[in-house]
């Protein structure tokens, strides 16, 4: 039961969310436009925050129902409900419906954090707002919250106890390690900033 619920885990995350309002609402390729990149971010910055929150809601759900409902289902419990949760943030990564294309995990991962230790990720959240209000860069606050979860989590109350701390540290390095190419741009003085770009009258995917 529990491989049949992974591998639906993986399915469920590998929903293409973006893509498909991409496609139904706007009549585009988010591949194609922006960073190319299939998550929330990307859906924001080309197809406007109406199209995007619902992004966002089915992303974070996508890993909140595999972490919170499966284990029950399976009848098991912790390491198994971060095994599911893991199974759908990869799906969402690589989904074999855009060619293994997908999004960063930001959502998605959120969505099993939820789940696991609700009280670290609203943490979490708030220091993405103000990152993100204070710097103009999603990605900057994205990469930042991703490193921060492993110590938020480790002094907050959460499912899993030291485990928990240990394997949510290897996949927030994957997390940062799959934003490499932001943190490329960020150095160079490259990346899109949607504060920069709405004040100058341009989208943000034409913005350098």
């Amino acid at each position: 039961m529990v491989w049949v619920l992974l591998a639906l885990s993986y399915l469920i995350g590998a929903t293409p969310t973006s893509y498909w309002v991409g496609r139904a609402v706007h009549g585009l390729d988010l591949r194609e436009h922006g960073s190319g990149n299939l998550g929330a971010t990307n859906a924001l910055r080309v197809l406007g925050w109406k199209s995007a929150v619902p992004v966002v809601v089915v992303d974070i759900a996508k890993g909140w129902a595999p972490a919170a409902l499966f284990p029950a289902v399976a009848g098991v419990a912790f390491p198994w409900s971060f095994a599911f949760g893991v199974a759908a943030i990869l799906g969402h990564m690589c989904s074999p419906w855009v060619g293994f294309k997908g999004g960063k995990g930001m959502a998605t991962g959120a969505g099993v954090f939820l789940a696991l230790a609700p009280m670290a990720v609203g943490m979490g959240f708030l220091i993405w707002l103000v990152i993100t209000w204070v710097t103009g860069y999603v990605s900057l606050a994205s990469i930042s919250v991703a490193a921060a979860l492993p110590p938020l989590i480790a002094f907050t109350p959460h499912e899993g106890g030291v485990t928990l701390v240990w394997l949510t540290t290897v996949l927030a390095v994957f997390i940062v390690w799959k934003h490499r190419s932001n943190i490329g741009r960020l150095m160079r003085g490259e990346e899109n900033r949607f504060r920069r770009a709405a004040e100058s009258g341009v989208t943000a995917e034409e913005a350098p």
